[in-house]
């Protein structure tokens, strides 16, 4: 079973102005996949304060998965935090969040999330919103093991399961 953790990005929740309901949500999603995973921590809109919480995270668990701060407002920062601590960046991930999210919301491709490696983690960004956090993170819930494994030094390929993608 593979450890993760989720990093709530909102100023109103870490101020505790609003009650965090996408943590959670990603929480429950990941653990109906399988993960073994720490309840939400919760960090400011503050590039620095998310590079923080990456860092933790990616110590502790093989995935980091963030909500929040990846629209086009001001103060959405999550990406280029994550892109400032990340070693490689693999921007397939997202690009089929945005694609697959379009026939949900025409506001998908709005979304900067990013997600890249951090030695032998995981980081992966989600929006904010509940509802679209939870729906990305179906849409790429199939890739997340393998590219765990990879990371974790397991390169043996199963070509039947590509082949089973073709039909």
């Amino acid at each position: 079973m593979s450890k993760a953790v989720v990093i709530t990005v909102s100023d109103r929740c870490s101020r505790g102005e609003a009650d965090d309901l996408s943590g959670p949500a990603v929480v429950q999603e990941l653990e109906s996949q399988g993960y073994e995973v720490e309840a939400p921590v919760v960090v400011a809109d503050e590039r620095p304060v998310i590079e923080d919480a990456i860092r933790s995270a990616a110590g502790r668990a093989h995935l980091v998965v963030t909500t929040g701060g990846t629209g086009v407002a001001p103060r959405d920062v999550t990406p280029e935090a994550t892109q400032a601590v990340c070693d490689r960046m693999i921007p397939g991930i997202p690009e089929l969040m945005r694609s697959e999210g379009r026939d949900r919301s025409f506001r998908a491709p709005l979304s900067r999330s990013v997600c890249g490696t951090l030695g032998s983690s995981l980081v992966l960004n989600l929006p904010g919103r509940p509802s679209g956090a939870v729906a990305s993170l179906r849409m790429v819930a199939r890739l997340l093991p393998h590219a765990l494994d990879l990371l974790a030094g397991e390169t043996r390929h199963d070509d039947a399961e590509d082949e089973d993608d073709q039909d």
